[in-house]
Order: C-alpha cells, then sequence, then structure tokens
C-alpha cells in the first residue's frame, strides 16, 4: 500500500469516525426504552449510523492487515511518534471490541457507549494528528520543488547534472534515471518498501547530497530484511527520487535553520540592549511613560506567565530587576523590541525597587 492510498484511507477513516460519533450525540438526544431497548430516533438515521460504523471498522481492519506486519520488519528502536502511534491504534481495536461486545451480548451496559463513542473520536483524531501530516508531506514534496513539479525539465535537468557526481555505478544508466518514469518507480520503492523498515519521518528529516543518498539507499539495501528486497536497479531509482526532492528538503531545513538563528539573534540583541541601559538609568520618567511601561509590562510578561508569580518574589534592586529580564529572554525566550525592554524595566524598577523603598521610608 502506497503512501497515497495510505493516507486517503486514513482520512476516510477519520471521517467516517467523527459523522459517526457525532450523529450518536444526535441519537442518544431520542427518547430511548431501556426495556426493549428501541429508540425512538429516526429509522433512516439509525440505519446511517450502523453504516458508518462498519465503514469505519472495516477501514480499521484494512488498515491494521497492512500496519501490524510491519512491526516484525522494523529494523530501528520505535521512534516516540511510533510507539505512540502504535497505542491509539491497539486502544481503537480494544473500545471497538468492548462496543460490538455490548453491542451483542450485553446490552445491559449500553449507557456506556456514549463514553466508548467519544474516547474513539478522541483516539482516533490523535492517530490521524500522528500519521496524516507525514504522509501529505511525502505527497507534496512528490508534487513539487522550489515551487515547480519534480518531474519539469528544470528539475530533470538539474539531475542530469548531478548525477555523474553522485557515486552511482557505472552500469547505472544515468539518462534513464534522469527521467520521469524512473523518478515515479523510485518513489514507489520509497513509499512501499523502505516504509517496511522505518517510517516516512526518518527519511524526511534533513536533506543529503546526491553521493549522501546514494551510500544510505545502498546501506539501506544491505540490512537484511524479512520483506522483498530492493534490487540493484530499485536502488537507483530511489536514490535519484530523493535526490529529486532534495531542493525542497534543503529549504525546509534552512527555514527551521534560519529562524533558529533570527531567534538568537534577537535574545543577544535584547541582552546587549539592555546591558547597554545600565542599572541605574530610569529615573525620571513622567506620568505618559509610566503609563505605557505598565501596559507594556502586562503585555509582555503575561505572556509566559502570571504577572502574579513576580509579585510573589519581586525583584529588590536595579540590578534583580536586569537579571530577571535577562533570564526570561535566555530561559524562557522571551521576544521583546528594546523599546518594549525598556518600559518593562522602567516600570519594574518603579514598581518594586521604588515602590519597595517608598513604602519602607513610610514605614
Amino acid at each position: 500500500m502506497d503512501v497515497l492510498t495510505s493516507a486517503s484511507l486514513g482520512l476516510a477513516f477519520l471521517v467516517s469516525g467523527v459523522a459517526a460519533v457525532f450523529l450518536m450525540f444526535r441519537l442518544w438526544g431520542y427518547p430511548y426504552d431501556k426495556a426493549t431497548h428501541t429508540s425512538a430516533a429516526p429509522p433512516g438515521l439509525m440505519r446511517l449510523h450502523r453504516i458508518l460504523g462498519w465503514i469505519y471498522v472495516i477501514l480499521y481492519i484494512v488498515m491494521m492487515s497492512e500496519m501490524v506486519p510491519r512491526l516484525w520488519n522494523y529494523q530501528v528502536e520505535f521512534p516516540p511518534r511510533t510507539v505512540a502511534h502504535l497505542m491509539l491504534g491497539m486502544s481503537i481495536g480494544i473500545i471497538l471490541l468492548i462496543k460490538i461486545s455490548i453491542l451483542r451480548f450485553f446490552r445491559h451496559f449500553e449507557e456506556w457507549m456514549p463514553v466508548l463513542g467519544t474516547l474513539l473520536l478522541a483516539c482516533t483524531i490523535l492517530l490521524s494528528g500522528l500519521s496524516l501530516p507525514f504522509a501529505m508531506r511525502e505527497f507534496v514534496l512528490s508534487r513539487g520543488t522550489d515551487g515547480g513539479n519534480i518531474y519539469k525539465p528544470e528539475n530533470l535537468e538539474r539531475l542530469a547534472r548531478v548525477l555523474p557526481d553522485a557515486g552511482l555505478p557505472e552500469e547505472a544508466p544515468l539518462e534513464e534515471l534522469a527521467t520521469p518514469r524512473a523518478l515515479r518507480n523510485g518513489r514507489t520503492v520509497l513509499v512501499r518498501k523502505c516504509v517496511v523498515c522505518h517510517d516516512l519521518k526518518t527519511i524526511l528529516t534533513r536533506p543529503r547530497s546526491p553521493s549522501n543518498w546514494v551510500q544510505t539507499v545502498q546501506r539501506m539495501a544491505e540490512k537484511p530484511t524479512f520483506a522483498a528486497p530492493i534490487t540493484q536497479s530499485e536502488q537507483w531509482t530511489t536514490a535519484v527520487y530523493l535526490i529529486a526532492i532534495s531542493p525542497d528538503l534543503q529549504q525546509s531545513v534552512k527555514m527551521q535553520r534560519q529562524q533558529r538563528r533570527e531567534a538568537q539573534e534577537a535574545q543577544e540583541a535584547m541582552v546587549a540592549s539592555m546591558e547597554a541601559t545600565g542599572p541605574g538609568e530610569t529615573a525620571g520618567p513622567d506620568d505618559a511613560t509610566k503609563e505605557k511601561a505598565k501596559a507594556t509590562y502586562e503585555k509582555v510578561c503575561s505572556q509566559c506567565h502570571e504577572l502574579s508569580d513576580v509579585d510573589a518574589n519581586p525583584p529588590k534592586t536595579a540590578k534583580d530587576v536586569d537579571a530577571v529580564i535577562r533570564r526570561m529572554i535566555e530561559d524562557n525566550g522571551m521576544e521583546a523590541s528594546k523599546e518594549e525592554l525598556d518600559l518593562v524595566r522602567v516600570h519594574m524598577v518603579a514598581a518594586f525597587v521604588e515602590g519597595a523603598a517608598a513604602g519602607g521610608s513610610e514605614g
């Protein structure tokens, strides 16, 4: 079963589950005779609910028949996402077994059906959230590279340029590999054979160089497996397909790296600006500045914690204020402009340092 088919079944599974549960909520609003186990709900809605339930069960059996055998073929330790996926899938099976048993043999437990249905809905949504995004990501990557299509002439020309230096053996037909047919064959191998031993996330996490992709695919193909082995020609087409989608992987990693770099630079700039301000440069704010400083303090600092947390353990000196702000930037990743930081500092010094000093002198 390829990724697109699996994702389509997963989406149908989610839709049927959501529809069945919310229809169940509607049906349980009608009068129900516990003695005869009959409901006053319209028969048409009852039949629809039964049909949706059987569709859900059939889809579950089809997907489990595909997924369970793969457990014996996995050659890496289950990552946390796969463990959660497995536990949710097994939980759905257990809940389904209980529901069917109640319907067939233990009707005196029927009042638990809404609870079990709600649990099924929760497990189904969580299960879909863990699996569908990665399947969709591979599908998107297969449809385009840098805003285009991996089968377009521009990308095929790029492949033709890089394949001679990719480390493929001399007998590899490079001209035939840089064709849409070879790319489609490579994608088929990826989504049918490679995922037998590990999930797509392992493959799509980060880009690699062309030669690295060739070596990686070759190394994976040499590992023992209970499934059908990857032939030499399939190794070539798979490596070429991964090389073809690498620009999108590279762009994604670049964006993440750029975001981390920008966040780090912003934090460093905020710390530097705060240190440049100095511990004693807060004298003389007018009433308008004080009001603005208070509003800025409430807006910025309430993003990560309650303001009462600061009130419970307030800074006692200007240096304490600087230390608190620095800790919020470096440890909590607080984001604020230099102007906002200056205003936060003005308010904290006025409220906690000068305010405490004034209160002490009055006492």
